[in-house]
């Protein structure tokens, strides 16, 4: 005779995937069949197939803010990777007040990102910001910060007569704001983590390399690295995701919302508005279908050429 079943965790779970399938899997569902319709919130809807990426893929607003983006992913996410390991590595030694200083570092994950915004853009004011009064200090001229379109290799390049433009010419200073606070906002969450990695690391590996005489730099090369590569690898994974999903900055800070020139306006921000300044809802789920597939396709690429050299021993 056959054992009986037992449902009961079936019925404890229920509850859960309902609510996910209800409130995720069902939208994600709906996003993707509304990007073949076109729809602007009101009245009916019109099939348009394929016609929503088409337009996509010919639109320069979105090939821009593509850009964009991929300028402030590929400074936001090795900066914080590389200032949280730094800071983590700091706070992992046997220092006074170690747990105030783990406090200190975590606050601005707990804060109001609008807050933050909002703090930042008077750091970054070009008349009373507190930056450009430090600049000053010291006899160098003030940036214009959020208000300055110029790209950065356009001005680090400028003494030797190139002129890069477009992509090319790099992120502007505006963009350079953005990332330099979002590096300040995401190192928080990283030191935690990153020391969560550093303190799972066997002492004896420290010992065998004082031995063996290897200086400060080559053991934290040769074992603090590999050893806590599982967790560089997740913080490389978690953080360009994130950073590819940000928008309340750019709304709060840049005026207009992704100004200068549209230098800040980035993928998600330009999703915000096709779909609820333009109330192009169908063109906007096929922006959001896109990043969708943009980021999938980073992540998989991360973890076939850079998860192999991941130590998990």
């Amino acid at each position: 005779m056959g054992k009986r079943k037992d449902f009961s965790g079936y019925l404890f779970i229920l509850p859960a995937l309902v609510i996910i399938v209800v409130f995720r899997f069902y939208p994600i569902l709906q996003a993707i069949r509304m990007s073949f319709f076109k729809w602007g919130m009101a009245g009916p809807l019109y099939t348009v197939g394929l016609k929503n990426f088409g337009r996509l893929f010919i639109d320069p607003k979105f090939y821009q803010s593509l850009g964009n983006t991929f300028w402030y992913v590929i400074f936001v996410v090795p900066l914080t990777i590389i200032f949280s390991i730094y800071f983590a590595q700091l706070l992992n030694q046997k220092i006074r007040g170690r747990g105030a200083y783990r406090t200190i570092y975590y606050l601005p994950v707990v804060t109001s990102i609008v807050a933050i915004s909002v703090v930042w853009k008077w750091l970054f004011n070009p008349d009373r910001g507190v930056l450009n009064a430090i600049f000053g200090l010291f006899g160098l001229e003030g940036l214009k910060w959020l208000n300055d379109a110029r790209g950065l290799f356009e001005i680090l390049l400028a003494p030797l007569n190139v002129e890069p433009s477009g992509f090319f010419a790099g992120p502007s200073i505006a963009l350079c704001a953005l990332i330099i606070m979002a590096v300040w906002h995401n190192i928080g969450y990283c030191v935690i983590i990153a020391l969560a990695g550093l303190q799972n690391v066997p002492e004896q590996y420290y010992e065998a390399a004082k031995i063996d005489g290897a200086s400060t730099w080559k053991t934290f090369r040769h074992v603090t690295i590999p050893l806590i590569s599982p967790t560089i690898f997740y913080l490389l994974i978690t953080q360009s995701i994130f950073a590819f999903n940000i928008f309340t900055p750019v709304y709060v800070m840049t005026q207009p919302p992704g100004g200068p020139l549209g230098t800040t306006k980035l993928v998600v921000f330009y999703l915000y508005e096709q779909a609820f300044k333009l109330w192009n809802l169908g063109y906007a789920n096929a922006i959001a279908f896109v990043i969708f597939i943009i980021i999938f396709i980073l992540t998989q690429f991360q973890k076939k050429f850079i998860e192999r050299r991941v130590h998990y021993e």
